[in-house]
């Protein structure tokens, strides 16, 4: 959690460096990922891959872990809960005029939750399946 929050609240790296004088936000869904793509000569493979996989990849771990460390192991949950998380993130960006309030990292960042939350289900299966292989060599 706190590597997510200091990535997208206030790293160096991403523009976090203080309040914008000029604030920007971003309420089209699909808009910035359109015009990251569309310009992606321009902008350079580095902008282009921190905005449209940055934005997924850091929520990967969160819906990754979630699951170990909550009652609720579903897949909703952990969109639900990566939406929510995302949500809040970028309010408090709107709020304090830190980096851009923008839905298509909404969309992003649950999409990140949801393919940790995936991958955990996959490493889970696989974790019980070799479980379950030496429980029965051993019987």
């Amino acid at each position: 959690m706190a590597f997510v929050v200091y990535f997208l609240l206030f790293s160096d790296l991403y523009g976090r460096t203080g309040p914008a004088s000029e604030y920007h936000y971003n309420l089209v869904l699909f808009q910035e990922i359109r015009r990251f793509w569309t310009y992606r000569d321009q902008l350079g493979t580095y902008a282009v891959f921190s905005n449209l996989f940055g934005n997924v990849l850091i929520f990967m771990p969160f819906g990754f872990f979630l699951p170990m460390a909550s009652r609720h192991r579903s897949f909703a949950s952990a969109v639900l809960y990566s939406f929510s998380l995302s949500l809040g993130v970028e309010a408090f960006q709107l709020l304090t005029k830190v980096g851009s309030f923008d839905v298509d990292d909404l969309l992003l960042n649950t999409i990140g939750g949801a393919a940790g939350y995936i991958i955990f289900t996959i490493c889970a299966a696989i974790r019980r399946h070799h479980v379950a292989k030496k429980t029965k060599r051993s019987h």
